[in-house]
């Protein structure tokens, strides 16, 4: 293989990987957009069937702590570690902790929600989201 065969392979190929990319950005968005209308929907759901919001607390890596958040909402796994706030923002509730943390609250940011929850987990534990939030809707204030 000569210099010019080698230099317009690695442009082939560096093209090839970029337009991989592209469209894997493109499904990511367009899988985003479709989760965010989800949550949209069940944020609207809940508060129409008038399921009571809850303070919502966040777990440290540790597992055992939890932390105040400043945030009301709907917890939508009964491990309490993903949550909808009555703005519908979509929320995992696990934090660093600390003694900052159990003395001011914890900060969480608004995520990304997934059209499928727990996917590429360790555990193996995945649920489609709608499945999830219906589950979540028609517990009503039973949820555990």
């Amino acid at each position: 293989m000569g210099v010019d065969e080698r230099t317009a392979w690695r442009a082939a190929h560096r093209q090839a990987v970029e337009l991989r990319a592209a469209a894997e950005e493109r499904r990511r968005t367009e899988e985003t957009e479709r989760a965010r209308k989800l949550v949209a929907w069940f944020t609207r759901e809940a508060q129409q069937r008038g399921l009571r919001p809850t303070a919502l607390t966040a777990v440290g890596y540790n597992g055992r702590t939890r932390y105040q958040t400043g945030l009301t909402g709907w917890y939508v796994d009964v491990a309490h570690s993903r949550a909808i706030d009555v703005t519908g923002d979509y929320y995992l509730l696990t934090v660093d902790g600390g003694l900052r943390a159990r003395l001011l609250g914890a900060t969480v940011r608004p995520q990304a929600p997934r059209l499928i929850v727990g996917e590429g987990g360790r555990d193996g534990q995945s649920v489609p989201l709608r499945d999830l939030l219906q589950r979540r809707l028609d517990a009503g204030d039973d949820w555990p």
